[in-house]
């Protein structure tokens, strides 16, 4: 189940997310922006940071990890990506801090005792999911992190509470989000089945999801290119009589957006 990037899309949807996790968030939680970043020399990528605002002086910034897999080398990896990059935009930032989110403490990696200083302070935060409590307790953001973890047995109705929540609380918009993120999480949790047949068993109708109104425009379109073609077409034969292979060829390569700009002139053509 690809977690990692399902939390990346929660937060993405909601970069405040994070300091819900935290005792002491900053102040200005709410400006911040969620982004990936690069280092060059030596090149790596960092998928999951949290930056501050930049018209606010110097600021904390802070580095999230999710982790649903054991690595021995993981704190030695995040610490020196962390510092480097850190050491690489001093001038921007006045601080660092770390974020680790695990399904449960078996997953952390068992030799931490080089990094006692960092993992015994107040620099390095590890979440621990099956440590935050009832799933129905929780602030619904920090549910949806909490429902990759629940077992298979209770996932629907969980699922289907935070769905029935979500319209309650929230605004068409969150609740929509929310519903495509829901849908998503069920969809990696239960692999052997079909997206249908996931939405199914929440309750929820495929003309609700995003993926059906990407995939019913992206048939509305089709089907304008399919009648924009068949016009132009008929008129250009009535114009000029029967088409080559290669003129048809090169009608059934145009977009959208040229069929009906060609549409026009094919119409004026006949007009004249």
């Amino acid at each position: 189940m690809r977690r990692d990037s399902i939390f990346y899309k929660l937060f993405q949807q909601s970069p405040t997310l994070l300091f819900e996790l935290l005792t002491n968030p900053p102040e200005n939680a709410q400006e911040y922006k969620f982004d990936s970043v690069a280092v060059k020399e030596p090149k790596f990528e960092i998928d999951g940071v949290f930056l501050p605002p930049e018209n606010q002086g110097t600021g904390v910034v802070y580095f999230c990890e999710v982790q649903f897999q054991k690595d021995e080398r993981l704190y030695e990896r995040v610490f020196a990506e962390s510092s480097l990059y850190f050491y690489r935009n001093r001038d921007r930032f006045r601080d660092w801090e770390v974020v680790i989110i695990y399904p449960s403490r078996s997953i952390e990696q068992d030799d931490i005792h080089p990094h006692r200083n960092q993992l015994n302070g107040d620099q390095v935060h590890r979440i621990y999911l099956d440590e935050l409590g009832d799933i129905r307790s929780l602030p619904v953001w920090v549910a949806l992190m909490v429902l990759t973890t629940v077992e298979h047995e209770v996932a629907p109705q969980e699922a289907r509470y935070l769905l029935e929540r979500s319209a309650v609380d929230g605004n068409e918009t969150t609740s929509r989000a929310i519903m495509e993120l829901v849908t998503t999480i069920m969809v990696y949790k239960f692999e052997q089945l079909s997206r249908m047949e996931v939405e199914q068993m929440l309750g929820i109708t495929l003309k609700e999801t995003r993926v059906y109104r990407e995939i019913k425009e992206e048939g509305e379109q089709r089907g304008r290119e399919t009648e924009a073609r068949t016009l132009i077409l008929r008129l250009l034969t009535r114009r000029v009589g029967e088409l080559s292979q290669d003129v048809r060829q090169r009608i059934e390569s145009l977009s959208l957006s040229q069929l009906e700009n060609l549409g026009v002139d094919a119409k004026r053509l006949l007009v004249e």
